[in-house]
This record gives structure tokens, sequence and C-alpha cells, in this order.
């Protein structure tokens, strides 16, 4: 019998048939163009990848992918992934949030999924806003942000995305930029590649009530100044020149100018598969004016993955004991009748 050849998928192939319906110029538009390139990059099948988000502008993403999806509830995207990987640990599962969905209301499923260590992916878009409802100030909003909610400046001391995936000790982290499309696509693939949750924060434009909000990151005239691209055994340099570097003083990270008797080798070299997540913390509050932000991968380490455990003890149960029964179960011990 002969063999069929099976088509090879090009990004076009990857998108939807639903008109877009981002705002024109939103950074989104990016990450949806380098997610598709990136599956076509993997080969995946769309028939065994799925996205799952929540509720916001960046949880449009499953309409816009032609794959499976599922538009859930919101703050709760990281659930019903978790419920799809484990019943069905064949497929690719994506989980696509924001700031205000990921951090505000679904915070709480955001930390479990990430310590359970569940074989799937969560792409963040950060805009430091809340974008569906027009403008209101997020849980990444900076001191003193005007908005809707915070007419007199927010309050609320802001939350660090990585920091917390971090402190979670997810195996993946990385940040990337909207604009920085060889980066993302990179950052992306290697996301998707990991073993393992993988988390991934992606700086993004919301050009209508949040618009440059992210400039000193990626304007050309300042962005080799205020951000660095880290790489795993690579000094940490940085600079219109690369002329500047980060090394330790202490348990502190400080700026120094290379050259006058400092070389690369006084430097910090990052090591993002340290067992232990004390650098990659260290990396993630480094913070814009003090400090460039790193963007890059800040860590990736192996560690055993919750779906495969849980599948684990499902086939040990049913080698142990058989089969359920879930009407043997439910009237068994002790039972009443309501009246």
């Amino acid at each position: 019998m002969a063999s069929v050849e099976l088509p090879v998928l090009k990004p076009g192939d990857y998108g939807s048939d639903q008109d877009v319906r981002w705002c024109p110029g939103c950074g989104d538009y990016s990450i949806l163009a380098q997610m598709k390139k990136v599956m076509a990059t993997l080969g995946w099948p769309r028939e065994k990848t799925v996205f799952v988000s929540g509720i916001g502008c960046s949880s449009r993403f499953p309409y816009y992918m032609n794959t499976y999806g599922m538009h859930s509830i919101h703050g709760r995207a990281p659930a019903f992934a978790t419920g799809i990987k484990s019943c069905r640990p064949d497929l690719n599962v994506f989980v696509i949030t924001g700031d205000g969905d990921a951090l505000s209301i679904g915070g709480n499923h955001f930390m479990h999924v990430v310590r359970r260590n569940v074989n799937l992916n969560i792409i963040l878009f950060n805009n430091r806003i809340y974008g569906l409802t027009k403008g209101q100030y997020s849980p990444t909003s900076e001191l003193g942000k005007v908005t809707k909610s915070t007419p007199m400046g927010a309050i609320d001391n802001p939350m660090n995305p990585l920091s917390l995936a971090i402190g979670c000790e997810a195996t993946f982290v990385a940040r990337s930029i909207d604009v920085h499309i060889k980066h993302l696509a990179d950052t992306l693939k290697r996301a998707a590649e990991h073993p393992g949750v993988s988390f991934v924060e992606v700086y993004q434009n919301c050009n209508v009530f949040n618009d440059g909000a992210y400039k000193y990151a990626t304007d050309k005239a300042l962005k080799a100044d205020n951000i660095i691209e880290i790489e795993h055994g690579k000094p940490l340099i940085f600079g219109q020149n690369r002329e500047k570097g980060i090394r330790l003083n202490g348990m502190q990270p400080e700026v120094v100018e290379l050259g006058k008797g400092i070389t690369e080798d006084d430097l910090l070299f990052h090591d993002e598969t340290s067992p232990q997540p004390t650098l990659a913390y260290l990396l993630s509050r480094m913070r814009y004016p003090e400090f460039p932000e790193p963007i890059g991968v800040l860590r990736c380490v192996d560690a055993p993955r919750y779906d495969d455990l849980l599948n684990e003890q499902v086939a040990q149960a049913r080698a142990e004991k058989g089969e359920g029964d879930l009407d043997k179960l439910f009237n068994s011990g002790d039972t009443w009748t309501v009246e």
C-alpha cells in the first residue's frame, strides 16, 4: 500500500478564517504572526494543538488560530489547560493570557499551574493596562500611573510577572518584546519545545490606552542602553557600543563600564540551567531605569511534570484495583435518602 505524503504546513495554514479584531497597530498582531511561524517551523499537527484563553484582548487569540481552541472564563485558562493536558497528554497546549487576566483574577490559578510544572506553555501579553475594558490600571501598571480608575495615580505596588513565575519555580522563564520579531519567534519556539511548564512574558504595546509604555525598550535610539539580551554562558553586556556590563557586588548587581581595569571576565555570566532559581530571580529584579531589563531565557531546567505523574498514578491504580465503577462508588459507604 503506497504511503501518503502529508502536505508541509506553512504559517498561513495555522491562521483561521476569522477576521482579526484587534485595534490597528496593536502589538498582538506581531505575537500572532510569530506564533504561526513557530507552529510551521515545528510542524505540529493542527489537530494536536490547543490554545486556551481567558478574558481580555489577548484572549481573542484562539479564534485566529486554525487549531483547537477554547475561550474560557476570566483568569481560569490555566485550570482548563491543566485538565486538557492531563486527559490528553498527546496534545500541545498553550495558555494565552494578559497581565490582568493572569495576575489579578487569575493569580491563584497562575501560581498553581506553574508550581505543578504542567507540561504546557503560558504566553502573557503584558501591556500594563486593561485594554478590553477601555483603559483601567492593571496589576503591572507602574506606580503613579494615571488611568480612568486611578485619576490621581496608581498607588499599588506593581507585580513582576517574571519574579512571580520564578518564585513558583517555573522550569522555563523568558521575556521578549512584540516588535523584536526574530527574538520573539526564537523565544516562543524554545518555550514550545520545553518539557514542562514554560512561561513567556511579552512586552506588548497597547497603542490606544497605553501607547509607548515600552518606548525605552523599543526605540532605536534608547533600547541598547535599556535592555540586555541574555544568552546562556555569555557575560551580561549591553550599551550602544557594548561598552557596559553587569557584575555582582556581593549579592547586588551593578552597572559597570568595560575598560579602565574592568574586563568581560569580571562580569556576571548567565547560567539559565542553574538548578537554583537565585540567579534567574536576581535578573528578573533588574528594572528600568536603574538597570537594563533582560530579554531572553532566564531559566531552563528539568523537573517532574504534573501531568506525567498524574497519569502514572491512574495507570497504577488501574493495574492494582482494576477499572473504577462510579455507580458502585456513589452507593458505597454511608448513604442517605433525601425526601
